[in-house]
């Protein structure tokens, strides 16, 4: 994760948060120092260790951490990821912030692990999507690539997907690859989504650079896989769970992604509890 950026969205989490000031600490507590610790109630994957380093931090300078566990690291019920020790009313005041980033984030590559493991595909790839919760794009994403996984673009900026709604307001395939060629930089890519034994053969007369084959079953996206060649990169989206993923294996297809790797994930089970010291 890029520092920079990590502290901003972090410093503006806080300020959602705390408002004018946490009235609960600071009422109750002095300069009254302690120990916190937290610690995993599930197994799975660390992701967001940064977040408790950097998270702490902007509460105080005073805050000393202790990281026991490393992102990608498995977790354990009842284990600790990391020792915190200094004023409590700053530790309590920025521990909600951290423990909703830090549950997310483990659970996020949990789910991308057990994606992986599911697929047992060595050749393919498992990949997220832009369904990200607004504000945590880069959090999520970096949570996926910790489980294993790969990203795809990170926004409307950094690619160019084409889809069906392009095409139908283009009028084909080739006009859409020719509009978007004859713009795009040379470092940006083009992908297009397709539906169709027929748009797959338009598409790769057209030299897109990316195929994504939509909502199409495993028998159907082997098949496609075998029809294009491999200088173009092939990808399968759309209706796929942990259920169906298996389903997949062996297709050929180069990367799958996963709309539920972020977008519906439920968080790990992380708390921090306090001892005054």
């Amino acid at each position: 994760m890029e520092r920079f950026q990590l502290r901003r969205l972090l410093e503006s989490f806080y300020a959602e948060d705390i408002g004018s000031g946490d009235q609960t600490s600071s009422f109750l507590f002095g300069g009254e120092q302690c120990e916190a610790v937290i610690r995993s109630k599930a197994t799975g994957l660390l992701a967001g260790s940064e977040i408790i380093t950097e998270g702490f931090r902007l509460m105080s300078d005073d805050i000393q951490v202790s990281l026991k566990k490393q992102d990608g690291d498995s977790l354990s019920d009842g284990e600790a990821i990391a020792v915190m020790r200094g004023p409590a009313a700053a530790l309590l005041t920025g521990e909600r912030v951290v423990l909703n980033l830090l549950q997310r984030m483990s659970a996020i590559a949990t789910q991308t692990h057990k994606a992986i493991q599911l697929l047992d595909d060595e050749h393919t790839r498992i990949c997220d999507t832009r369904k990200t919760m607004p504000g945590l794009r880069m959090l999520d994403k970096y949570a996926v690539r910790i489980g294993g996984g790969y990203n795809h673009r990170f926004g409307l900026y950094d690619g160019i997907m084409i889809k069906d709604n392009h095409i139908a307001a283009c009028g084909s395939i080739t006009e859409a690859i020719k509009r978007a060629r004859s713009c795009a930089g040379h470092m940006i890519r083009i992908e297009v989504e397709i539906e169709s034994e027929k748009q797959l053969l338009e598409a790769v007369a057209a030299e897109a650079d990316v195929i994504m084959f939509d909502n199409r079953s495993p028998e159907e996206v082997k098949h496609f896989a075998s029809l294009t060649p491999s200088s173009i990169v092939t990808e399968a989206s759309g209706g796929i769970t942990l259920h169906t993923l298996p389903q997949f294996r062996g297709t050929g297809v180069d990367y799958i992604s996963l709309g539920f790797l972020t977008h519906s994930v439920s968080n790990l089970d992380i708390s921090m509890n306090v001892e005054l010291g």
